[in-house]
């Protein structure tokens, strides 16, 4: 069966296909990114800069999360700390922004830890489990 699974996915060398086939939308989503920065380094002075740049910097992560949640679903390359640190700032953000006052900083830390702990446990399972080896951290 793990030889099967290995023929679907292709070679241990061939980086997964994108569900939107061969249009290079990360590609385009990483220049629209490094444009945004770059003006609003450069070009635009005060709030519309900084906005720019914010907006530059959000849609470059978001084109690197989806290619390293692209290769780590497939088998392709493990992003196991990547992907659950990710889960871990989501939840920690919205613990900060939404969640009662009243809960200590200590708390909010311990929950967040506790969020990537268990997300790397699920992700090196799923690596594991795709590429047919055993899982390294990266």
């Amino acid at each position: 069966m793990r030889s099967s699974a290995r023929e679907r996915r292709g070679s241990a060398s061939e980086r997964p296909s994108a569900p939107w086939g061969s249009f290079p939308l990360i590609e385009l989503v990483t220049l629209v990114a490094l444009i945004l920065v770059s003006l609003g380094f450069f070009a635009v002075q005060g709030r519309q800069g900084a906005l720019m740049i914010g907006v530059g910097v959000v849609l470059g992560s978001l084109a690197g999360l989806e290619l390293s949640i692209r290769e780590h679903l497939a088998g392709y390359r493990s992003h196991t700390l990547l992907l659950s640190g990710f889960a871990a700032a989501v939840v920690l953000a919205a613990l900060f922004y939404l969640a009662p006052d009243s809960i200590p900083v200590v708390v909010r830390l311990v929950v967040a830890g506790i969020v990537f702990a268990a997300g790397a446990r699920v992700l090196m399972l799923v690596f594991e489990r795709r590429a047919g080896v055993a899982y390294k951290l990266r």
